[in-house]
């Protein structure tokens, strides 16, 4: 199981919501397959819906 904060601790560089997006596409295409939310996002432009994207980019591998 692959748990947000364990990505943002370990990719400490990204420095917005979209560049947090690209990185899930990433990670499902590295063979990842299950994702917890455990924290919002602390970047300035988080969107409201931010589960929703998150889980819509980690689904979409593409």
């Amino acid at each position: 199981m692959l748990y947000l904060s364990q990505i943002m601790i370990a990719n400490q560089d990204v420095q917005d919501f979209e560049e947090l997006c690209d990185l899930m596409k990433e990670y499902a295409r590295r063979g990842e397959r299950f994702l917890r939310f455990d924290v919002k996002p602390p970047y300035p432009g988080t969107p409201e819906d931010w589960e929703d994207r998150l889980e819509a980019a980690f689904s979409s591998r593409l």
